[in-house]
Formats: structure tokens, sequence, C-alpha cells
């Protein structure tokens, strides 16, 4: 693997937007609230010229995305690329980028996850270039900074941390479009009057210390440090009833909507990489944005029957974002019945992916990972 140059205090971090950008005047906020942030913490900031515009879910064309991400791989000063956002259509840059141009480019790092994937996923199976999945741009707004963004700096930096699983995570997308729509029907229902804007606790980690008004039924409230709202108990689930599951090896996968748009393509190097990588073991990494869990299945057992998962020391599969439960099918059910005959340690739930926190996973490094009694432990090597 050809790991970047450690990230130091005063490098320079550059932002683009290779898929979507952000155009959305709160979402722009949050954008200069970060790069205000990671100023003061001593880096650099060059942002390309599209982050802050957005049409139809893209920031500009797909050869300008790709101009622009070149622009900072090819800058020596920036050390570290984190993306604007994820979106829907990042593979238009694909035939823009020059693979073998890039194979002879100082690797830096690139932080981003969902639709990033196509970025990370590719530059990890041809390149062999580690990167980053963790959060965008807009979450390093935060004050104080949440540990897993912190994390994803000090792995950056060169250091080999022990990540713990996180207590508490917020809620799934489904569960908050349902928690929306029984609040509007309450709402519509009483006939009472809905407050815009209520100030938030002082402490940072809470905004659920509301004044109390038997008069008021919508909060919009306004989070002035951008925390997350972590109100779900955290618990990992070890598949077909492994009380401890403790696995080491190369990592490689993301967001598997994103994934699966590779296989069979020119891009799809997934065979190659895992038998050259099969000394070390292959741990996937997974998480849904949205899906059915039919379609989880289904390609699942694409995976199974292309090969992909030979080599493979464990699976771990983030939490799901989005997920239909078709015939009663759960993810995680899809998926232990679509994998049960690989016969290897697969963990579900994981801080992975769309609902945060999620923990910092290098997308080609060498991870050992570990859980036990619903609670997690990945150790990072540099290697």
């Amino acid at each position: 693997m050809r790991y970047p140059e450690n990230l130091k205090i005063g490098d320079t971090i550059g932002i683009c937007a290779p898929s979507a950008g952000i155009a959305e005047s709160e979402k722009i906020e949050k954008l200069e609230a970060a790069e205000k942030q990671l100023k003061e913490m001593g880096y650099k900031i060059k942002e390309t010229k599209s982050v802050r515009k957005d049409e139809n879910g893209r920031s500009a064309s797909g050869k300008i995305r790709a101009e622009e991400l070149m622009e900072l791989l090819e800058d020596d000063n920036v050390k570290l690329i984190i993306c604007a956002t994820g979106g829907d259509f990042l593979i238009d840059i694909l035939d823009y980028l020059d693979f073998e141009k890039l194979k002879n480019i100082k690797p830096k790092w690139i932080q981003g996850f969902s639709d990033i994937t196509g970025i990370s996923f590719l530059w990890n199976t041809i390149l062999e270039i580690p990167s980053m999945y963790c959060q965008t741009i807009k979450d390093y707004a935060m004050r104080p900074l949440f540990k897993n963004l912190t994390d994803a700096l000090e792995i950056e930096s060169g250091k080999e941390i022990i990540q713990k699983s996180f207590p508490l995570h917020e809620k799934s997308w489904d569960e908050l479009e349902e928690d929306l729509e029984n609040m509007t029907k309450e709402a519509e229902g009483q006939n009472k009057n809905i407050i815009e804007d209520l100030d938030i606790s002082k402490d940072p980690n809470s905004i659920n210390n509301i004044e109390s008004s038997k008069e008021l039924n919508i909060c919009n409230l306004k989070e002035e440090t951008y925390q997350y709202n972590l109100t779900e108990k955290t618990e990992w689930k070890n598949l077909y009833g492994k009380r401890k599951i403790k696995i080491k090896g190369r990592t490689l996968g993301g967001c598997l909507d994103i994934i699966r748009e590779f296989f069979g393509t020119k891009y799809d190097n997934i065979n190659n990489y895992i038998e050259k990588h099969k000394e070390e073991g292959i741990i996937w990494f997974l998480e849904c944005f949205e899906m059915t869990s039919p379609e989880v299945y289904r390609v699942l057992w694409q995976m199974k029957n292309a090969g992909y998962f030979n080599n493979c020391s464990g699976i771990i599969f983030g939490r799901p974002c989005m997920i239909r439960e078709d015939y009663g099918m759960s993810f995680n059910q899809a998926v232990e019945e679509a994998l049960e005959s690989l016969d290897i340690p697969i963990i579900c739930d994981a801080d992975i992916g769309h609902i945060p926190p999620q923990m910092a996973i290098v997308n080609g490094g060498i991870l050992e990972i570990t859980s036990e009694d619903g609670k997690g432990v990945v150790k990072t090597y540099h290697e």
C-alpha cells in the first residue's frame, strides 16, 4: 500500500465537491464554521471553485469536478482532502480521471463517505492508496469536535489509535421521518402555535434541556454547536450466536449502494486486490444508505458468488440508514441468510456509515476489530 504523508499542523487541507455541492445557506454556514475551526487548529484551507454550487445533485459537470479533484491532488501543499458532501453522481468524474497518471502522483489522504465511496474504494483496489471513511467537511463545524472527527485527524497524522464503540447514536432516517410525521399530526390535531427557534442548553453535548411549555408541540432547534443528537443505545451484534469476535486484516469497503455499481465494469479490480492481499486477510466493512432487505440479500449473494468474499477474515456492517423490510425480513436477517454459507465472523450495527457517530475507518488499512457484549474496539495499524 502507498500510504499518504502524515498530516501536520500548518499543512493545507483541500476541500472539493466531487459529487454534490453545498448551496443551501444553512449548510454554507456550517462549511464556513468548519473552515474557521480548522484554521484555528492551525491548518490552512484551500477550497475549489465548485464547492458552493449545486445543480441537479452535482456541484459541476463531471469533467470540472474531476479537474478540481486533480487540482488538489497535484498541489504539493495540500496534504489532506476532505470532501464537501456525498450525493449520487460521483461516478460522473471517473471517466475523466487518468488512473495511470494517478499511480505516479504522490498519495494524499482523502476523507468522506457515502457517495465518496466512488473515490475511496477505487483508490484502494486500483491505486492501493488508503483513504479515510469518515465524515465530510460540514461536521467539522462542531464545537467541541466529536471524538470521531479528531480520531480521523490523528490517524491521518500517522498515529495508530484505538477506537471504542460509542455508547449512543442518532436515530435512523426512517425513525426521524416517522417522528416528524407524528409531531406534524399532533400539531395539526391540537392547532397549537409552532415555535421556530429555541435556545439550547449551554452544554454542547446535549440539546435536550429545553424549557418546557404546554403550548409547544414542535421545536425547530437551532443547534449553535452543531452537535449530534445521540438518543439511541449502541449495540454491536455478532451473528450466528458468536459471543466474541476478534478479526484482523486489510480493510475493503464503503457504501454498498455505490460499490455494487462497479461490479463487472472496467473499474472492478476486486478479485485481483483480494488475491494480492490474501496473506493479510480481507475485512470487508459495508453500510447501506437506501435499499430494501431483499436488495441487500441479492447484492450480498452476487458478491459471494463473484468470489468477492474469498480470503475474507470477517465482515463488519454499519447501521443501515433507510431499509424497507419486505417480507418481514430485517437488514440483519438478510445479511445472516445471504452469507451463512461463508462460515466467517460477521458483525452488524457497528459505528460505521450514515447514522452518526461513525468511527474513522481507513479503507485499505490494517485493522484489528473486536466485538463482545454489544461493544466494539477497532485498532488501526499503518501497514
